[in-house]
């Protein structure tokens, strides 16, 4: 599995776009707010001969569905994410006026409802969803077994974790998840995160201060 990383830059949140041999792909958060961004992730996806499959949401904060508008238009592509967090896509105008903006293209209904377990395929290639709620109430996590690696959202950071006081966030829940759900896998797997550098499950265990 190949993996593209993008950092645009409204609030930077990390973008995600896999694929495989077959060149069937997926592409996580796609938090593309600007023009410029969009035709980037677009010029990227068309210049490699890439297959979109799904779009993934890990959940549905503000920064990363910018760009799930323009996903459905270009590529027809509704967003799968969990149905608990489908209440943030009905906030995103208010929240975005809150950050003193306007978006630019009113956010769109989901596709699929994912739930903890599921496994979503493209090519040669699984990803599991694991459900860690505490940065928000549906907040996925995305693991490929095979290829070591997790997508996780705002949930797990470098020496860091998603913070829980927005609406439906909950400390001890993601403190708890954290441990029961991603600290239970083997310790070389890496995390690729919604936001900073990437790190590995053994070096947040030994590291990250929320877990001294």
């Amino acid at each position: 599995m190949k993996i593209k990383r993008f950092e645009f830059n409204m609030f930077p949140v990390n973008c995600y776009v896999l694929w495989d041999e077959t060149k069937e792909a997926v592409v996580i958060d796609p938090g593309c707010f600007y023009e410029e961004e969009k035709q980037v992730l677009k010029k990227f996806i068309l210049s490699n001969e890439l297959n979109v499959k799904h779009l993934l949401n890990t959940h549905l904060h503000l920064d990363h569905i910018f760009g799930n508008p323009f996903m459905l238009k270009e590529f027809g592509l509704s967003a799968e994410a969990n149905k608990a967090d489908e209440y943030w896509i009905d906030e995103a105008p208010k929240q975005s006026r809150m950050f003193g903006f306007q978006l630019q293209e009113a956010p769109v209904p989901l596709g699929k409802y994912l739930h903890d377990g599921d496994i979503i395929t493209f090519g040669h290639t699984q990803l599991e969803a694991i459900h860690v709620p505490g940065h928000s109430p549906g907040s996925l996590v995305y693991y490929c077994k095979e290829e070591h690696c997790m997508f996780s959202g705002d949930v797990l950071f470098q020496g860091s974790i998603g913070r829980a006081d927005l609406t439906g966030g909950n400390f001890d829940e993601l403190i708890e998840h954290i441990c029961s759900r991603l600290f239970v896998l083997p310790n070389e797997t890496v995390v690729y995160p919604g936001h900073g550098a990437p790190t590995t499950i053994g070096m947040e265990k030994a590291e990250n201060p929320f877990f001294r």
